[in-house]
């Protein structure tokens, strides 16, 4: 398995309630809608007449409503299944996936899906964190990232955002925090905490909370993120995170977990399954560590070396599920 290790970000890969922001327009990590309405010559005039009435806004309130009803049939967090359930998926298909599945059963042992609904980056992030902490039990590492949400909450009141627009975002998060220390009234099982995760009252409200972490984070340096947001569109860094980071439903890139990352200061491993091979034709599968600039920690000898991420996440295009190292 071949990576890279940097807190720069790589090339792109070319592959608690109704009051959260709404996607307006498609996204490649939900269900594909391509249906076409009926000519006016195959369809009978009483239809034809409630077609006529239909406007464009319609017609995407309606083909949303197929996409939510499809996402709803997988829940937003699955069970964790063994990696031989991964390769089940692609039997009858590619056989460089096959192959590169293999070589991921080297290292990992299992995987847990998320919902294709547009968060499954976020999504992916917050179970994986709050279940390292629920393992580990690291009070430190609490105490640090409390710090660092701490400073990410200043840094949206400084770019001019109210709190009320976003306080029980970063108050729920930090509500599931303390839930996963143990020896306390709120602490919680590992099961309790699947089941939070598939609650959209909560999943919902901490996807929000990371994406106005994740925001903040792009807007606060924006001289640095502007290059990569104008390789992959040509909004403005304002535009971008307005249209495709806080609103729900918008797919996660490169820009999106270097900044991530960065703002809450957690390295986090990317491997990529997709059906591209080596130059030598072997086959090989890549994976990115996103790893925050200052978090060179001091060894035994006093030199500084890189933490290990202690998330990894699964990249399919398109779509981020849990990968588990052995």
């Amino acid at each position: 398995v071949s990576y890279s290790t940097s807190n720069s970000i790589p090339d792109p890969v070319i592959t608690r309630r109704c009051s959260l922001p709404k996607k307006t327009m498609q996204n490649q990590d939900g269900v594909q809608v391509d249906g076409e309405v009926e000519s006016a010559t195959s369809v009978p005039t009483p239809e034809f007449d409630e077609w006529a009435n239909f406007g464009d806004q319609d017609i995407m309130q309606q083909h949303s409503a197929i996409r939510a009803e499809e996402a709803e049939k997988i829940p937003f967090l699955g069970d964790k299944e063994p990696l031989s359930s991964l390769a089940a998926e692609y039997q009858s298909g590619s056989a460089i996936l096959l192959e590169k599945i293999k070589v991921l059963g080297e290292q990992y042992a299992a995987i847990r899906r998320t919902r294709g609904d547009g968060n499954c980056f976020f999504r992916s992030f917050m179970f994986s964190y709050l279940e390292h902490i629920l393992e580990s039990q690291d009070q430190s590492e609490v105490d640090r990232i409390k710090a660092n949400v701490e400073q990410c909450r200043k840094t949206l009141q400084s770019l001019g955002y109210a709190d009320f627009t976003f306080e029980d975002f970063f108050a729920l998060f930090l509500e599931q925090l303390d839930s996963v220390l143990q020896g306390n009234e709120a602490s919680i099982s590992h099961d309790e905490l699947i089941l939070r995760s598939r609650d959209q009252s909560v999943s919902d409200y901490v996807v929000m909370f990371f994406r106005f972490v994740t925001s903040g984070e792009i807007r606060k340096r924006a001289e640095f993120f502007e290059p990569f947001i104008l390789g992959l569109t040509n909004a403005t860094v304002e535009q971008f995170c307005k249209s495709s980071v806080e609103p729900m439903g918008e797919e996660s890139d490169h820009v999106h977990i270097t900044a991530l990352s960065d703002a809450l200061g957690v390295p986090i491993r990317v491997v990529y399954l997709d059906r591209s091979s080596c130059d030598t034709g072997g086959v090989s599968v890549n994976h990115h560590d996103f790893v925050p600039a200052g978090s060179d920690l001091p060894n035994a000898s006093g030199c500084s070396e890189k933490v290990s991420p202690f998330i990894t996440l699964l990249y399919r295009p398109g779509h981020y599920d849990i990968l588990y190292p052995k």
